[in-house]
């Protein structure tokens, strides 16, 4: 189990509700669908957002129930669950708990099973169409890829990249290019403008040959402080003035290369990676 987040901003006020993203397998359709039906709500509601993978047998499915009902006792409010499940009993288990069951499998499998006359197969591990060996290889090469040059670690694989994300410490690189991975099959690389390459001026010569993969993320520095102060309150590190420089100074550096760049101060990582996507194929 993971908890996501409380998505506490200056919004105490607000009633909370606990939301659960449920699946047999990975669990990413029933997070990412999830998480943008309750963006509509987020100015209304604070949203605790669990996320429960792997629920694959009935055993598992009554535990979560169990679960359910102590979010009832706790918070006087039933959790809401998004999910994707496909076998019929442990979907059945928790349908009837004491919870808003939403089966977003629903929402699109019985419209295409009327349009091409089938039943659906029902069958386990198949959310992601990972059925394939060599494609489930093939994906997790490219997560690997991600994470192996993540933050500039491997620049002499920078050349393999589809994309090179760039921009200022904690600017959303790291989760967008694994976003980008698992849910597009992109071989995302990132470098991360620190005060070395402020001092110097320019950027490493991979960076200035992979131009055309280059994208800047740039980020409100007020908003960019309070997610520093998060991670190291306090600090140089995450000092206003210091994150308004660091912005300034990548700004100046994407439009001297002349590079595409992407605000990431109020859009969520699946907003980003889409539009990043679209410039992919622009490209």
């Amino acid at each position: 189990m993971r908890y996501l987040k409380w998505n506490f901003q200056g919004r105490e006020n607000l009633p909370a509700r606990t939301v659960y993203f449920v699946s047999e397998s990975t669990g990413i359709t029933a997070e990412t669908l999830g998480q943008s039906l309750i963006s509509q709500f987020d100015q209304w509601v604070n949203f605790k957002t669990i996320y429960m993978p792997y629920i694959n047998t009935a055993k598992k499915a009554v535990a979560l129930s169990t679960q359910f009902d102590k979010v009832v006792e706790s918070e006087g409010l039933r959790p809401i669950v998004f999910a994707t499940m496909a076998e019929p009993e442990v979907r059945g288990i928790l349908a009837s708990a004491n919870c808003l069951y939403i089966e977003l499998f629903d929402t699109f499998i019985n419209q295409l099973s009327a349009e091409l006359g089938l039943t659906p197969s029902g069958k386990k591990g198949l959310s992601h169409g990972f059925t394939n060996g060599d494609t489930y290889e093939d994906r997790m090469s490219i997560i690997n890829f991600a994470m192996t040059n993540d933050d500039g670690a491997r620049l002499d694989k920078f050349d393999e990249a589809d994309v090179v994300l760039t921009g200022v410490s904690r600017s959303g690189k790291t989760p967008t290019c694994l976003y980008l991975a698992m849910h597009f099959g992109i071989k995302a690389a990132n470098y991360p403008l620190t005060e070395e390459d402020f001092g110097v001026s320019r950027l490493p010569e991979v960076l200035v040959r992979n131009k055309a993969k280059l994208i800047g993320l740039t980020i409100d520095a007020n908003r960019l402080n309070r997610i520093r102060e998060e991670r190291r309150p306090g600090s140089p590190y995450a000092s206003l003035r210091r994150c308004q420089n660091e912005v300034r100074m990548a700004q100046q550096y994407f439009q001297k290369l002349g590079i595409k760049v992407m605000d990431t101060t109020s859009h969520s990582i699946e907003e980003i990676s889409s539009r990043i996507m679209k410039q992919i194929k622009l490209n």
